[in-house]
């Protein structure tokens, strides 16, 4: 599980740091930061699989994506003596991100390459990289450390052995280094963020991938866009908790039920509920039904991912199901961890009254994103510090 995550220089992220639950709720007024929040997660992912500098670029290159506000902000500025305003940067540029688990930490940072008159002069590059054991870094704790093109690893009697003074500064150590034999440490964090399952607003219009018949395997994790969706309630059906499954579509739809067909070889779905005389392929049911039935997909996986991450989910829900989808969340909860992030008030305070809920309600002060702990006095305190370049 998932304790802290920490962003710094990430858009409106200047310096945050976010405690985290079984079940973690985000919340606040659109122009408040959640979606950075959301994209830093995304970036932590992207960087486990390879593709972080890429993932940088569609977001505009590393100028785009950094912190447009002044590197400090003075007790004066926040008290209004004086108008905001930058000064002489001191400080490299650096996009920081990192968590903690149960296991251990990891951090990486981004930076701009050394200037060469080369093309891609505006590329980020990763600087530092570092993976540790216990809740905040500490050169002592450190167990895997890349500074630049050098990634180092303790051995088993905890003196530090050389792994590559040849490492792409585009690309991580967790894609690679990591291997379970020579750095188990950057295999284990490699694995725990490529488990990470995200969705986010299924489409439901008429081409939408879910209204497509598909051919049907064994599917333990609903693809982010739905696309295999029969195959998914097949394989719960089958492997994992048929009776949990029809037990929710109960709940938000009683009287019905979910089938799969299959022609042999590519899968469907038919919807059954009273009143009709037949029953309904997935091509005409409604969005919000649809789009119900894909949540059911995702949350009852056979094999729970170690987080899963909902971004808006309420969209073209019925207020009728948001009751019926905050006890599905909850029931989420028990088996893996659940982060959302929401604008619907009968959600949010549905999920906020589910025990171990860390609610978060997210404003802005000076452009910067911060945190306030619903129902708290003051957010929890996290100490966090960085690996130093």
């Amino acid at each position: 599980m998932l304790h802290a995550l920490a962003i710094e220089n990430y858009r409106s992220c200047k310096e945050l740091v976010i405690p985290l639950g079984r079940l973690t709720l985000v919340t606040g007024p659109n122009g408040v930061g959640k979606s950075n929040v959301y994209r830093a997660l995304r970036l932590l992912a992207d960087v486990a699989r390879g593709e972080s500098i890429a993932s940088l670029a569609r977001e505009g290159g590393l100028n785009s994506v950094r912190w447009a506000g002044p590197e400090e902000i003075s007790r004066r500025m926040k008290i209004g003596e004086v108008p905001v305003e930058g000064t002489v940067r001191k400080r490299a540029v650096a996009v920081r991100v990192g968590f903690v688990s149960d296991e251990l930490g990891y951090a990486v940072d981004f930076g701009l390459p050394i200037p060469s008159g080369s093309a891609f002069g505006l590329d980020p590059e990763i600087k530092r990289e570092a993976i540790w054991y216990g809740d905040t870094w500490t050169e002592r704790r450190t167990l895997v450390s890349r500074r630049r093109n050098v990634v180092r690893a303790r051995d088993g009697s905890g003196a530090w052995t050389l792994v590559t003074d040849q490492a792409d500064p585009r690309e991580s150590l967790l894609s690679a280094v990591a291997d379970a034999r020579h750095t188990p440490e950057a295999y284990a964090a490699r694995e725990i963020v490529r488990s990470w399952r995200f969705y986010d607003q299924f489409r439901t219009d008429r081409d939408a991938p879910a209204r497509t018949r598909s051919v049907g395997t064994y599917t333990a994790s609903l693809a982010h866009d739905g696309r295999d969706l029969a195959s998914a309630l097949q394989t719960i059906m089958e492997v994992g908790d048929a009776e949990a499954l029809a037990e929710a579509v109960d709940d938000a739809f009683p009287g019905a039920s979910a089938e799969v067909t299959s022609d042999g070889s590519r899968f469907g779905v038919q919807w059954r509920q009273p009143g009709l005389l037949r029953a309904l392929d997935e091509t005409e049911l409604s969005d919000g039904t649809l789009r119900y039935l894909l949540w059911i997909a995702a949350l009852f996986t056979p094999r729970p991912p170690s987080l899963i991450v909902l971004n808006e989910p309420e969209t073209s829900l019925h207020p009728d199901l948001l009751l019926p989808f905050a006890r599905l969340i909850a029931g989420a909860a028990e088996r893996t961890q659940v982060w959302v992030v929401s604008h619907a008030p009968p959600l949010i305070e549905a999920l906020r009254a589910t025990s171990g809920c860390c609610a978060y309600e997210l404003h802005r002060e000076l452009g910067a994103t911060q945190l306030r702990s619903a129902g708290l006095d003051e957010v929890p305190h996290w100490a966090w510090s960085w690996p130093k370049r």
